[in-house]
């Protein structure tokens, strides 16, 4: 595993990862976001990991890309156009976004610090955002001359808080802090700087004590449903995943666990 990102694993089921380039604020380069596809995919196929809680070393959540050169991605063919070479780096970048909702289990944003362009992008693909008192959201590509809708983000924000509010922070490029974005929902919560960590993973580790398919099939179907056509369609799809949990070991276990008044013991069964 690279060293540009730190796991551990603090609480039973709940995996930390930290993004580990403190001195370049954490922006992204081939590196960087190599090593954290390499992360989503080993977590994808691990039953143990229940709950994946997100941040960054040092005073930086993420500060996007890095303008001083993002590098070569894989798969790079010597003498490359210069479109094919930067489509090849964005599509490197944004594919994290699909990579975070084939996660299994729920990925929670821990934003210590500040998360501009791309970093703001990278809080938005998190299922669960909590935020630092001192943080802020930076909507920073159109500062560069580029386009605010990038990875992702254009899909993410208006469904988060609608589409005006959205239009307001991406056609101006201004700042969000913390307090803004709980009141208009971007953020779950906002917590002290010193605190913030502990918050992340208690919340983690109360979604790592559920059954592990059962929390899948929310995020999944949470997910789905953002993009389903009608009430129906949706309730559909809640209709059979709930027959499919209700037909694991691990409902049975969640049923008899409270009938006898003690916490439940799940297995991915």
């Amino acid at each position: 595993m690279s060293d540009l990102i730190q796991t551990e694993r603090p609480r039973p089921g709940v995996l930390l990862v930290r993004l580990n380039r403190p001195d370049a604020l954490n922006a992204m380069n081939t590196d960087l976001i190599e090593a954290l596809h390499a992360v989503l995919a080993e977590v994808r196929h691990d039953s143990e990991v229940r709950a994946l809680v997100l941040t960054g070393n040092g005073k930086a959540f993420c500060a996007g890309l890095d303008l001083r050169g993002y590098g070569t991605p894989p798969g790079a063919a010597e003498g490359e156009g210069r479109p094919q070479a930067g489509l090849r780096v964005q599509q490197h970048i944004a594919s994290l976004v699909e990579a975070f909702r084939g996660v299994r289990a729920p990925v929670i944003a821990a934003v210590n610090g500040a998360a501009a362009g791309g970093g703001m992008a990278l809080a938005l693909m998190a299922d669960i955002r909590i935020m630092a008192d001192t943080a802020a959201l930076h909507a920073s590509f159109i500062k560069r001359g580029l386009s605010n809708c990038d990875i992702g983000v254009s899909w993410l924000l208006p469904r988060m808080i609608g589409f005006s509010r959205a239009a307001q922070i991406l056609l101006t490029g201004r700042s969000v802090d913390a307090a803004e974005a709980e009141r208009i929902g971007i953020v779950s919560s906002v917590e002290p700087a010193d605190r913030l960590l502990d918050a992340a993973l208690e919340t983690a580790e109360v979604i790592a004590a559920n059954s592990p398919f059962g929390v899948w099939m929310t995020k999944e179907v949470m997910w789905s449903n953002l993009e389903v056509p009608s009430l129906r369609a949706a309730i559909d799809l809640e209709n059979r995943t709930q027959i499919l949990s209700a037909m694991t070991k691990d409902h049975r276990e969640a049923v008899h666990s409270f009938l006898e008044k003690r916490p439940p013991v799940h297995r991915n069964h």
